[in-house]
């Protein structure tokens, strides 16, 4: 399986060649070439920054299309629990649940339930590990990709526990199985997910071998569709919700941490305070932590790419729609049989290293150092990358030149003109003028001229 699937892509129709995208990526994945944005797939962690900043919509989620309900037999919705706070003044759960049914699928178990689950398996790995602590939640995808690949040495304190989603999944395949008879290929479930971290998650999964989700939609494709289907009379609902205030908690930054019943946790939420965090673990720089929830979105999964909602105002109404809610309507002992374990163990991918070896690596940095200093410094991003520092990494990895800088450009350029201003002084001073040696030096300028015009556009 390809180890670096991606979900957020480039039209390259859309893009114009601007360089909003490249300030905003918190990995440096992007790069601007020959005025077109280029996504590098090993370094994007689907983090879905660039599909919001991205002023000509260029970036792109990829994921699949509500008419796939029609090519399974027997189809069940999993509802990310961020779905819920998208539709105004809702009180009652089951409405949405029951409008899943009347747009198409056969059955549906909440994301929100099994959340409930992970909370209660979370909390007793942790308590039977605790000389380990702290863990890092491992229910963001996008978090676990850039620990793989960025942080390294805190791949042991992952949470080694599998994520909500996967364990909804494989309890609706389950039921499905038992309750029609048919076989697993038959069952379709899809996953309403509310960004594109999770696509890649089911494509490309880490911790498991092969996701049991088959399918995953957006949040802002299911919703206009859902408001067509929410008309029922409450008294003639199904009741079809299984999750309380600690699983519906999970779509807000700090829910998770929540369901631990701990205080000795760490909450953050926004990709670039996610990786300050990071940082700061690596360094040793928190004591006394048990567990720490990051999500990559601002204010959680609420604020995911796919969803409708403002972020802020959808936590507000999570909080408002389970405020009446129980704690917690599912427990581990109510679903016997279930391994909430890893079956496989995130391995490092070294995208990031420069060299082949430690040696070639400290060599490559100490020529990036040298170059740095040699730039401006400015950050512009017109060459294409984000800072100075990154278009001198490319220039060693041999991806870019140092004139790829516009003002290391203009000085090359300026230098060159000077001395072809001297030789043709020389040459008109000369007694035997060689004409052929003037007429390839104004040829020469003329391209120069040429050159200096192309890279100002």
């Amino acid at each position: 399986m390809n180890k670096f699937i991606n979900s957020v892509q480039l039209d390259k129709k859309a893009c114009t060649g601007c360089i909003n995208c490249i300030k905003y990526c918190p990995t440096q994945a992007i790069r601007v070439q020959n005025g077109k944005a280029k996504i590098n797939p090993k370094f994007c962690v689907d983090c879905g920054r660039c599909l919001r900043y991205c002023p000509h919509h260029a970036k792109v989620a990829i994921y699949d299309s509500v008419d796939e309900i029609k090519k399974y037999k027997y189809t069940v919705a999993l509802p990310a629990p961020s779905l819920y706070s998208q539709f105004n003044n809702l009180k009652n759960i089951d409405i949405v649940l029951n409008a899943l049914l009347s747009m198409g699928f056969d059955d549906v178990f909440e994301v929100s339930a099994a959340a409930e689950l992970v909370s209660e398996a979370s909390h007793a790995y942790i308590q039977e590990h605790i000389d380990e602590a702290p863990f890092i939640s491992t229910a963001c995808p996008t978090i676990v990709r850039i620990i793989r690949v960025k942080f390294p040495t805190l791949i042991p304190r992952l949470l080694p526990l599998k994520p909500p989603v996967e364990v909804a999944a494989e309890i609706a395949r389950k039921r499905a199985i038992e309750k029609t008879g048919l076989n697993s290929e038959d069952i379709g479930i899809f996953f309403i997910s509310p960004c594109p971290s999770k696509v890649t998650y089911v494509k490309s999964p880490l911790g498991i071998e092969k996701s049991e989700i088959d399918k995953v939609l957006a949040i802002k494709e299911v919703y206009p569709i859902l408001l067509e289907h929410m008309t029922h009379d409450e008294s003639t609902l199904k009741p079809l919700s299984e999750s309380g205030r600690i699983g519906i908690g999970w779509s807000n930054a700090g829910g998770e941490s929540s369901g631990l019943l701990t205080d000795n946790y760490l909450a953050c939420d926004g990709i670039m305070s996610a990786l300050r965090v990071l940082s700061d673990l690596e360094d040793e720089k928190f004591h006394g932590l048990k567990f720490v929830e990051l999500n990559a979105c601002n204010g959680g999964c609420v604020g995911g790419p796919l969803t409708v909602e403002n972020p802020y105002i959808a936590t507000a109404k999570s909080k408002k729609l389970h405020r009446n809610l129980p704690v917690s309507r599912s427990h581990i002992k109510d679903f016997e049989g279930l391994d909430y374990h890893w079956s496989t163990y995130v391995e490092y991918e070294p995208v990031f290293r420069l060299g082949k070896s430690f040696r070639e690596s400290f060599e490559m940095m100490g020529l990036i150092e040298e170059l740095t200093e040699q730039l401006p410094g400015l950050d512009c991003g017109s060459c294409g990358a984000p800072t100075c520092r990154a278009l001198a990494e490319d220039i060693v990895r041999g991806n870019a030149t140092k004139n790829d800088c516009i003002y290391s450009f203009h000085e090359y350029i300026g230098t060159l003109s000077k001395d072809i201003s001297s030789m043709m002084s020389s040459l008109e001073k000369s007694v035997d003028k060689d004409e052929d040696t003037m007429r390839m030096l104004k040829d020469y300028i003329l391209k120069l001229t040429s050159e200096i015009e192309k890279k100002e556009q």
